[in-house]
């Protein structure tokens, strides 16, 4: 879960993260990616079609960002719920799924 999280940073259980991460229910995968949400390539987005969760939950930095279309396309199909928000709801709204059981998966982007 997070337990706190700033302008640069997530906390995750009290352990402070500043870089690019993937958070799931029972792992976390550190810097899955060194893009920017401007960045963000199909190999990035690959990586969040293989977590074997039914929600991603894309955290585009300090505020809302949406990436190109077709980098978002590949979800649906797959059955993977995809909501891109900034980090900080993500970072709320993982909290509240992760606590009703759900199979949800936080890809956090820093600025």
């Amino acid at each position: 879960m997070f337990t706190a999280y700033g302008a640069d940073y997530v906390a995750v259980n009290q352990e402070k993260y500043g870089k690019n991460l993937i958070l799931l229910p029972s792992t976390i995968i550190h810097e899955w990616s060194n893009a920017t949400p401007e960045t963000l390539s199909l190999a990035d987005m690959q990586k969040l079609l293989t977590l074997g969760t039914e929600i991603v939950l894309l955290g585009t930095g300090s505020r809302l960002r949406f990436p190109p279309a077709p980098l978002l396309r590949p979800f649906a199909p797959a059955g993977i719920g995809l909501e891109v928000m900034d980090l900080q709801a993500a970072c709320r709204t993982y909290n509240i799924l992760a606590a009703e059981g759900r199979k949800v998966a936080a890809a956090l982007i820093f600025d």
